[in-house]
């Protein structure tokens, strides 16, 4: 009897444990937040989202579709379905991100890593159709302002530039988005054209 009373008490206890973590999944999922819209309306950092409609527009603009090169670039253009930015330079913020890329990263390939005397460029990738397309593209830039004087001036306000976290999403061609990179002037872009 006592065997009996003992395996439902376990029971009992086991059903509480399971109960209490089915409540807390959407706290957890709560805590692995989207960095973007987490600082999206944030003072402390520059943020940029732009709509694939923007991207469509874009591409229609002036376009000589005789040029193959300029042709390739704009279907890429086309096929972007998210970008988004930040660029902060306040340390804890800069830490977050850091965090995030790092916990994003575990379900991206790494393509790239590029340090330099205090900085480092990542670049991810969640593989596409074929070895030169990818569904996502993610670049983490930190600790640039030991090397660049520039600064972003937003609403009357400056902004140093420390950390840039830039995320691409679509069916991107790995040789043409180093050319979108270069014109979006976004932080060591050039990296990723494979044909320098």
């Amino acid at each position: 009897m006592n065997t009996i009373k003992l395996n439902t008490e376990k029971m009992k206890a086991r059903l509480i444990v399971f109960v209490m973590a089915i409540m807390l999944v959407p706290f957890t999922g709560m805590a692995q937040k989207n960095i973007f819209d987490k600082y999206s309306d944030d003072p402390n950092v520059t943020y940029v989202n732009i709509k694939p409609k923007m991207f469509q527009m874009i591409a229609k603009v002036g376009v000589d579709t005789s040029d193959p090169e300029a042709k390739a670039f704009m279907d890429m253009v086309k096929s972007i379905t998210s970008f988004k930015t930040i660029v902060t330079d306040n340390k804890d913020i800069s830490s977050d991100i850091s965090k995030w890329v790092k916990s994003r990263s575990s379900s991206l390939e790494e393509l790239m890593e590029v340090r330099d005397d205090g900085s480092e460029v990542k670049f991810y990738v969640k593989e596409g159709r074929d070895a030169d397309h990818v569904e996502e593209l993610l670049i983490f830039v930190n600790g640039i302002d030991k090397h660049i004087d520039d600064k972003i001036q937003i609403n009357g306000k400056e902004r140093k530039i420390e950390t840039v976290v830039v995320s691409f999403t679509g069916d991107i061609d790995l040789n043409e988005i180093s050319k979108l990179t270069e014109k979006m002037n976004i932080p060591a872009g050039e990296h990723l054209d494979k044909n320098k």
